[in-house]
């Protein structure tokens, strides 16, 4: 949890042992207020308090039961809900299971003779589809929606279910779930949450709250105070939450704080047991004064109706019933309760409670009050009927066109190592459909739009493992690539999912074995049973229009935007999800050649290897990369170490580094190179010249060439982040949120947005930095390669990653080289920089390292480039063949040699490029290597990684590591050990 936002604590719930209520009054903090507690002259007010007068003492306790209606359990049912409404008139119905027409016309009956109209309710959480489930369209389930990173488009979902309720006469819809589900085998929520993530779940939830309470429909915050972390299904027993009042704090009441702020109207307290919040045994916090009264309602603020989770259920039942359980669940501070085992006998424990003053008869009236000043403003008072014309039509005429943009952007690829998608043209191609029986198969239909060739087969649950090897054989023996969807599984974590174990193995087997994608068309946690598949789509339901929307991400008509909302295995973490397909026409491949070939010994290139361990023993950096180029082949190629010190993750060919500085020359001189050979960039133009926004300034007048020499005479760095917190080291909450919204819209790391209008109060920190004479002193600059980021983008029209990616990396076939790589990389395949202590706050992977360039969105001239070695190679050999690869120029040679060759007489700076100490053969720490010849250029970057060219000896030398991690740049070991030099001169003598 980040420190600035860590909420108030719980201090109501340190009450004496008897659980009674504290003396002192404290106010609400109810952010945005509902509107259902009025002043007494407001009309709610004056309507509430005629029903009221009109109603007996039993009728007024009645008006705070809500019981069961189904439109699909004939006469006898319909009968017991008509002699409920007249004989103990209830106030409330929840609707369930039928028919949108019988419904109708059955809500008009009990209306029509009830004495006061009835407040109906839904658990509709995915629309009324989730109850007339013969001929209304359910909208996606919440762990859908939690993929979606547009929250505008989760308001519109949530509105249009208000609009249904409307439509069908319902007033109050217990929705949304706001638990956060950090427990993959909870059985009763899972996917009916929005994911993990309480940022995440709080965005959502609050979205869908204000999209239903627009439409004029009552949401509900539940299951308070938060069912997420358990694997006991509340329906059949008590679940236990064992966690401290801190950990509920930080996390399960997060989304419902944000809720209260929005001003939700509702809240339903879940059936569980919280010992930190109240230990009294056999005591649901439904039925808990400490739970409701305490933490709801005092330490929240919270002041709208407060309704209990059915209690039929065994969470509650199994302790009370014959209408005790309504009783206390009053006793506890709820306002309704919903489902109780007897209507009758609810109303007459509550009265004789109040005989005998066990519950106050004034406090059961105001509640009573509270639930007729709702009625009134969720329209009850001028309630019509329902009209049953065209109502299934009209129930369903929103719901396909949202389906439809929902899947488009939940649809998460995970993973993409093989390069399969988008899927090729020319490759004979099978759909493989797991879990089904055959039969129409919309997915396959959607294949076959795309490639009529694409032969179909069927694996189902009732095939054995014995059927494993065939299919396996077949598919290899006749196809290029398969597709595999899995289907039709169950969306609960018991028993698998009901994946059976041959269903596993012909999945494992056929992408172990050939080119495959597989697709899950269902809840993600199933995919924890395919985490190693190099290709892998979250789909998350299994309906037509998801088929389309995965089908049309395969080809590559449709961008995947959807983010992992669960962490499913080690591989797949929260908020995985590749949102950038780079497929180049022909990926990046380095000839490997033996040392000796190339004239250099392989015995003393081992000498490295003990470097890196070295390295690693001490304590230098936890893992490595190293590659050698020589004469344009590979010759030594090896990973070092783990991601971190905890050793949980080895580093592998896949894994990808933060380059920092390394930036400067891979992604902004390239460019600045590739414009300076095209006439558009000058190198004694001056930066006003370019940049419309410097003139005026006294950086005005600085010259390019200066600027790619570090003389200009601008300061090294301004500490952006540092003007940003406040004193007590919280981010300033005006200029950064922990969700993204329509403000804030730079991400600067997990849960942390910044609004972009501060980007130009960073450059005018730049513009109003001290300028020292230009070039009269060295001084190493990052505001030098902002700038001259700001020149590429200018001059070329392009955001510089777009630029340099179009440019450069994707006609090399890079894969991995790029800025901001969550977008486009699995998030297994990030090393972790360091764990930022001073402003994020949090694990950094992924994210650039640098707080600037986190503060520029991750994309700026001096930093933000990630990249794996075997990448980084290709693009350094373009370099050391002299601009060329492959038959292409990317750079004139002269333009080359131009700004690798010494550019400065008061300093080894070339033009962007760094260089050896000129006088390296006579320094005692000569720098970055003894051997290394004067044509040698290249750069370091902070986080522990260098890229050295020496044209002299056909040499290419470079070093991945985090060296930061896990507390930063005050570990130097990496120097002091000298560990990139050493490696590199052991390059020099390995020659023969």
């Amino acid at each position: 949890m980040m420190k600035y936002f860590l909420a108030v604590g719980l201090t109501s719930l340190l009450l004496s042992a008897n659980g009674q209520p504290r003396q002192d009054k404290k106010q609400p903090r109810t952010g945005k207020t509902t509107t259902l507690q009025q002043s007494p002259k407001t009309a709610a007010d004056r309507w509430a308090d005629s029903v009221f007068l009109s109603l007996s003492h039993e009728e007024r306790i009645a008006q705070l039961i809500m019981i069961r209606v189904h439109s699909n359990l004939g006469a006898d049912h319909v009968a017991s809900v008509i002699r409920d409404i007249r004989n103990n008139k209830i106030g409330g119905l929840v609707t369930f299971q039928g028919g949108p027409v019988r419904q109708a016309q059955l809500v008009n009956t009990y209306q029509n003779i009830s004495k006061t109209p009835l407040l109906v309710a839904v658990d509709g959480e995915w629309g009324l589809g989730m109850r007339f489930v013969d001929s209304v369209i359910s909208f996606p389930r919440n762990l859908m929606l939690g993929a979606v990173q547009d929250s505008s488009l989760i308001y519109e979902v949530g509105k249009a279910i208000g609009e249904q309720c409307k439509r069908m006469g319902i007033q109050y819809n217990f929705a949304p779930v706001l638990d956060v589900n950090n427990n993959p085998n909870n059985p009763v929520i899972n996917d009916r949450s929005f994911g993990e993530d309480k940022y995440q779940v709080a965005r959502h939830g609050v979205a869908i709250i204000k999209g239903m309470q627009d439409a004029g429909i009552m949401a509900c915050a539940k299951h308070f105070p938060g069912h997420g972390d358990t694997d006991v299904d509340s329906h059949y027993d008590l679940p236990s939450i064992n966690k401290t009042l801190s950990d509920l704090d930080s996390l399960e009441l997060y989304p419902f704080r944000r809720a209260i702020e929005a001003g939700v109207g509702s809240v339903m307290i879940a059936h569980l047991y919280v010992p930190a919040i109240d230990n009294k045994a056999n005591t649901p916090t439904s039925i808990s004064y400490k739970t409701v009264t305490n933490l709801l309602q005092k330490d929240l603020g919270f002041d709208g109706l407060i309704v209990t989770d059915a209690l039929e259920m065994k969470g509650i039942s199994k302790y009370y019933n014959n209408g005790q359980e309504s009783l206390q669940s009053l006793l506890a501070g709820n306002d309704l309760m919903e489902l109780p085992s007897t209507a009758k006998g609810s109303i007459t424990a509550i009265a004789q409670a109040i005989k005998k003053g066990t519950i106050s008869k004034e406090d059961v009236y105001r509640r009573v009050k509270k639930v007729l000043r709702a009625k009134y403003e969720l329209g009850l008072a001028n309630l019509q009927p329902i009209d049953p014309v065209n109502i299934t039509a009209d129930l369903n005429a929103a719901v396909l066109p949202l389906r439809k943009r929902v899947s488009e952007s939940a649809i998460t690829l995970l993973r993409n190592d093989n390069h399969l998608l988008p899927m090729a043209a020319g490759k004979k191609i099978a759909v493989l459909a797991v879990g089904v029986d055959g039969g129409n198969n919309t997915f396959v239909e959607a294949v076959k739009q795309y490639r009529p060739d694409a032969d179909a087969y069927v694996f189902s649950s009732r095939q054995s493992e014995a059927q494993v090897s065939a299919m396996v054989k077949r598919l290899k023996a006749d196809y290029q690539a398969v597709i595999i969807a899995l289907q039709d599984y169950s969306r609960r974590p018991a028993n698998d999912f009901g994946i059976t174990r041959a269903e596993k193995a012909v999945i494992n087997q056929v992408q172990e074995e050939m080119p495959a994608v597989v697709v899950a068309f269902g809840n993600p946690y199933a995919i924890r049973f395919f985490c190693e598949a190099p290709t892998v789509i979250a789909a998350y339901e299994d309906d037509s229009l998801t088929h389309k929307a995965a089908a049309d991400v395969i080809f590559g008509k449709l961008e995947p935007k959807g983010k992992l909302p669960v962490t499913v295995c080690n591989n797949f973490k929260f908020g995985t999800g590749i949102t950038s397909i780079v497929q180049p026409a022909v990926p990046a491949q380095l000839e490997s050649a033996a040392p000796e070939t190339v004239g250099m010994n392989p015995l003393v290139l081992q000498r490295i290897d003990s470097l890196a361990y070295d390295m690693i023993s001490k304590g230098a950096a936890p893992g490595c990369q190293v590659l050698v180029l020589r004469n344009g082949k590979q010759v030594y190629h090896k990973n070092f170490g783990f991601y971190d010190y905890s050793q949980r993750e080895p580093v592998t060919d896949s894994s990808v580094y933060d380059l920092a500085s390394v930036t400067k020359i891979c992604a902004t001189t390239i460019s600045v190179m590739r414009l300076y050979d095209e006439g558009k960039l000058q190198l004694d133009a001056t930066l006003g010249a370019y940049l419309p926004f410097v003139r005026g300034t006294d950086k005005e007048y600085l010259r390019i060439r200066d600027i790619l020499l570090h003389q200009a005479g601008l300061v090294s760095y301004i500490p952006f982040y540092k003007e940003v917190l406040y004193e007590n080291g919280w981010p300033d909450s005006v200029l950064f949120s922990q969700m993204q919204d329509s403000l804030h819209t730079l991400r600067v790391a997990e849960n942390l947005y910044m609004t972009p209008r501060y980007t130009d109060t960073m450059f005018r920190r730049i513009l109003d930095s001290k300028l020292l004479p230009a070039g009269r002193q060295y001084i190493y600059s990052d505001n030098d390669f902002i700038f001259l980021g700001k020149i590429v983008e200018a001059l070329t029209g392009k955001r510089l990653d777009n630029y340099v990616r179009e440019t450069f990396y994707e006609p090399l076939g890079l894969i991995t080289t790029g800025f901001e790589p969550r977008s486009r990389l699995p998030l297994s395949h990030l090393v972790p920089t360091e764990f930022e202590n001073n402003f994020r706050v949090q694990w950094i992977r992924g994210d650039v390292h640098d707080p600037g360039a986190a503060m520029f969105g991750g994309v700026a001239g001096h930093a933000g480039l990630f990249s794996n070695a075997t990448d980084l190679g290709v693009l350094s050999q373009m370099l050391a063949n002299g601009g060329s690869y492959n038959g292409s120029v990317y750079i004139k040679p002269e333009t080359l040699q131009l700004f690798s060759s010494y550019g400065s007489g008061i300093s080894r700076r070339g033009l962007g490029f760094d260089k050896p100490e000129k006088d390296n053969a006579t320094r005692q720490e000569p720098y970055p290597a003894k051997s290394a010849s004067p044509l040698t250029y290249g750069h370091t970057g902070f986080t522990g990684t260098c890229v050295w060219i020496d044209p002299q000896y056909n040499l290419v030398f470079i070093f991945l590591s985090n060296r930061v991690c896990p507390n930063g740049g005050a570990n130097t070991k990496i120097s002091l050990l000298s560990v990139r030099g050493n490696m590199m001169e052991t390059l020099y003598q390995s020659i023969m």
